[in-house]
């Protein structure tokens, strides 16, 4: 059995504050296969490391849609159409969706009023589609670029996992 320290990242330098975030992610999932058990650690973890969150979590591509996998934060919506928010856009074009105003964002689907910006990654395995990595923050333009890169990191870290 693997069991997480809880650490502090320090994240005035992200890159490494990332890169030491992705080694302790790798530890913790080493060694487990179970999608659920990863996702919920993988959630938690991110949770725990990064400030400025009010969600962390996952959606899981099944019959066609998004379905809320595990995650860290309020109660969230079940279920969001392939090409609708900031998630199924996300998984509809394959590609990470950072929106710094998710207000602005056409669209967006507001399952806590109190999120203002969102990072959404697919999550790839070869072509397949398997869901996506959803996070929220109150705070306007919280996620930067450099964000993108760690969590993306964290994403393929998290699908590797599963074999």
């Amino acid at each position: 059995m693997t069991t997480h320290v809880s650490q502090h990242y320090d994240f005035s330098d992200p890159d490494a504050a990332y890169a030491e975030l992705a080694r302790d992610l790798r530890a913790l999932l080493a060694g487990e296969r179970d999608l659920v058990a990863n996702a919920a650690n993988t959630a938690a973890l991110i949770w725990e490391a990064l400030p400025d969150l009010n969600w962390s979590g996952f959606y899981l591509y099944k019959s066609g849609e998004l379905v809320l996998g595990p995650f860290q934060g309020k109660p969230a919506c079940v279920r969001i159409a392939i090409g609708k928010g900031v998630c199924g856009t996300a998984a509809q074009r394959r590609e990470t969706v950072l929106v710094e105003d998710v207000h602005a964002f056409p669209g967006h689907i507001a399952c806590d009023s109190a999120s203002n910006s969102e990072i959404v990654v697919p999550l790839l395995r070869g072509g397949e589609l398997l869901g996506v990595l959803d996070l929220d923050s109150p705070k306007h333009a919280r996620f930067k670029p450099h964000d993108a890169r760690g969590i993306e990191a964290l994403a393929r870290i998290f699908v590797e996992s599963l074999g």
